[in-house]
């Protein structure tokens, strides 16, 4: 039984070693997939908003048709009008990438003089 413990911590140990290695820094290429990946999901939010902005009118104007037909009169509470997106273009979101990146880091301090 101990043996069997004193197995599974080295294992353990020798697994948490290798999860806690340093990953390698990301290339310009993969920093502007990235951005352009952020780009694309951000348009798709905002397509789904107005998307769902425009599902939500669609019902409510049934419901007041079908409210009006029965001699009902509803006053509809007023909202802003939906905003429908561009279109998605990738090249822009490509452009875009690299004023999106961090800045550059700035040079080390020079060591101090000797004497």
């Amino acid at each position: 039984m101990i043996a069997r413990t004193l197995v599974a911590a080295a294992v353990v140990a020798v697994a948490s070693g290798a999860a806690l290695a340093k990953l390698p820094a990301a290339t310009d290429a993969q920093k502007t997939a990235a951005a352009a990946g952020a780009a694309k999901a951000a348009y798709g939010d905002k397509m789904g908003a107005y998307q769902l902005c425009e599902s939500e009118n669609r019902v409510a104007a049934k419901y007041l048709a079908a409210e009006k037909a029965k001699g009902k009169t509803i006053t509809p509470q007023l909202t802003k009008p939906c905003d429908k997106p561009a279109p998605f273009e990738a090249a822009a979101a490509a452009a875009a990438a690299p004023a999106a990146a961090p800045a550059a880091k700035p040079p080390a301090p020079a060591a101090a003089a000797k004497k």
